[in-house]
């Protein structure tokens, strides 16, 4: 009975991660009816915002992610709205402002991640916020010390944390966001 409750645990927290990546996004923000699907809520969301907001911050939805916000620009973006669509300018803004909210909310354990579009489930580009999960770290981050420094990423994901003066960039996953506290 005990493996059987840990085996629905382990399915109810994969829920998330192994729902089906949008293809393609049928937001128009000029027909406020193609935003009813789950994968525009986020542009729903965006439309909801003063039109000078530039960055806004949501607190996750998904009950299995209780300890997650959302960091997220009003600017909508073309098809799968993406990182790699926004001026090198807001790109910057939305990095500073998640990694400043994640700081405000956990420290020096603060994490962000940015999934891949093979994964992604919403349309409109977002960041997760989040907690740092212990021991974490793999394969061959780089080091940055400025947010002008975080490569663009062309498709894929990556996350990023704190490292001694700096922060490690972990590139090239598509599910970053796993690496933060649900």
């Amino acid at each position: 009975m005990a493996g059987m409750r840990c085996l629905l645990g382990f399915l109810l927290l994969m829920l998330p991660v192994s729902r089906a990546a949008i293809e393609k996004c049928g937001c128009d923000v000029s027909h406020p009816e193609t935003l009813a699907s789950r994968e525009c809520s986020l542009c729903r969301e965006s439309e909801k915002q003063d039109p000078n907001t530039e960055i806004f911050f949501l607190k996750d939805v998904n009950p299995i992610k209780s300890h997650r916000t959302l960091a997220l620009p009003r600017k909508h973006g073309e098809g799968l709205h993406q990182l790699s669509q926004l001026t090198a300018k807001e790109r910057a803004a939305l990095w500073t402002a998640a990694i400043a909210k994640s700081k405000e909310l956990w420290g020096d354990e603060w994490g962000v991640a940015y999934n891949g579009d093979k994964v992604r489930t919403q349309c409109h580009v977002h960041i997760h916020i989040g907690k740092l999960l212990k021991g974490i770290e793999t394969g061959n981050p780089i080091t940055v010390y400025s947010v002008a420094q975080i490569p663009v990423p062309k498709g894929d994901g990556l996350w990023i944390h704190p490292h001694g003066k700096g922060m490690h960039v972990h590139q090239h996953e598509q599910t970053c966001e796993t690496v933060l506290l649900r």
